[in-house]
């Protein structure tokens, strides 16, 4: 069976290795003319790291990548109210990685590459259009100007292009921009001092004002510093959705440090770490609805051309591995691949929605809207303020609803 990938993201690499490993013919085309490492940091799932690990990529990510040891959350005044330990310091079987989103990609990149043969992975080919005629797909692939630079015959076609995904436009051609809450994030990459231990992910804050950071680098650790990753999340209006020209533009400290100048905890001062990044981005906060189904024929959609959502529970990059393992599993387990794709929808799609929603809702980090509307001062007892079985069922309802709760993820362990 061969299987055209357009997109070469994390969810396309892993998709596509996943799809090779079990035996198909695969194909994977990028829009870009080269990848390069580029972006900020990002986490990793211990659900999704399982993935990874089958792929034998574990020595390459935990060569880079910090395991991460505590996810811990905070009030503005740094006042500790959950901290968790996080993959194998939980006792799980796998890891939690905090790595470069840059460093992650060219780790999928060299794998599939290596996997698949360099010739299976083409640049510069951005899906333009497709159609769907008997048991074949065809899909027209262009270059940077507009032209066509190649057209390729499947069995099935998987749009993995993005949160802007030419697959996704062509079902839903009146779905428009994505949605805003008018959250806009700050993210920078920073060398400073280790704090909590070295390899604690923090998120401080409100829904409205939050910091969150994590050390990305083991180079930086061996040689006894962080290189932290950080974004500030601030509300600044509730009018329309910047236009795509201001994304990923170079954020001004100006904009929001202001907001964040007293933010100086005993175990680490914000402010400083803000300052002394080497860039800053700035970006919109943004998602999409979920959609009434993913799979027309044998055409499906992956990743973010499916399910984009608010960075809430670090569950991106996260869920798009996991539709990479769902959907080579579906096609391994149906004859047809039509009926394959209905059943990587209907076991993707539900759970994807639920967690779009409920990061709309502010997710897990409800707990910190809590505190602060109940103790804008902060607290000399937590218990007071947030009841340890109050907090226990936010923690616990929304592990389960990402499928990263304990009992879940040991199952999997158990059925492996």
């Amino acid at each position: 069976m061969k299987i055209v990938i357009a997109g070469a993201g994390i969810g396309g690499l892993v998709s596509a290795m996943c799809l090779h490993r079990a035996g198909f013919d695969v194909e994977v085309f990028e829009a870009v003319a080269e990848l390069k490492p580029l972006g900020v940091g990002i986490n990793i799932q211990a659900g999704a790291v399982r993935i990874l690990c089958g792929l034998g990529l574990e020595p390459a990510l935990a060569a880079t990548a910090i395991e991460t040891r505590e996810l811990r959350y905070a009030n503005r005044h740094g006042q500790t109210i959950w901290a968790d330990p996080r993959g194998r310091h939980a006792g799980l079987p796998w890891p939690q990685f905090s790595i470069h989103r840059g460093e992650l990609q060219m780790i999928l990149f060299h794998a599939a590459r290596e996997m698949l043969g360099a010739e299976r992975i083409k640049f510069g080919r951005r899906i333009a259009d497709f159609a769907q005629q008997g048991s074949k797909v065809t899909a027209r692939f262009v270059d940077r100007d507009g032209r066509t630079a190649e057209t390729a015959e499947a069995d099935i076609l998987i749009g993995a292009d993005g949160i802007h995904s030419a697959v996704r436009g062509k079902f839903y051609p009146d779905e428009g921009p994505p949605k805003w809450q008018g959250i806009l994030m700050w993210r920078g990459v920073t060398v400073g001092k280790p704090y909590l231990g070295g390899a604690t992910m923090v998120q401080a804050g409100h829904h409205t004002q939050k910091f969150v950071c994590y050390p990305i680098s083991r180079a930086h650790a061996e040689r006894g510093e962080a290189l932290i990753n950080w974004i500030c999340d601030l509300h600044v209006s509730d009018g329309a959705l910047p236009s795509r020209e201001d994304w990923n533009k170079p954020g001004k400290l100006a904009d929001f440090l202001p907001r964040f100048a007293d933010w100086k905890f005993d175990w680490l001062d914000v402010p400083e770490v803000i300052r002394t990044a080497h860039t800053i981005l700035e970006f919109p906060m943004i998602d999409r609805d979920p959609l009434p189904r993913w799979s027309h024929g044998r055409i499906t959609l992956l990743g973010d051309a499916a399910h984009p959502m608010y960075p809430i529970g670090s569950n991106g990059a996260s869920q798009a591995i996991l539709d990479g393992e769902a959907i080579t599993q579906e096609l391994l387990a149906a004859s047809d691949p039509e009926v394959a794709l209905r059943r990587y929808e209907e076991r993707r799609l539900p759970p994807t929605a639920r967690i779009v929603d409920s990061n709309r809702r502010k997710g897990i980090d409800v707990m910190l809207d809590i505190v602060e509307q109940r103790a804008p001062q902060g607290f000399a007892n937590l218990e007071n303020v947030l009841p340890a079985e109050e907090l226990e069922k936010i923690v616990g309802d929304y592990k389960k609803l990402v499928a990263q709760d304990r009992e879940t993820l040991l199952k999997l362990a158990n059925a492996q």
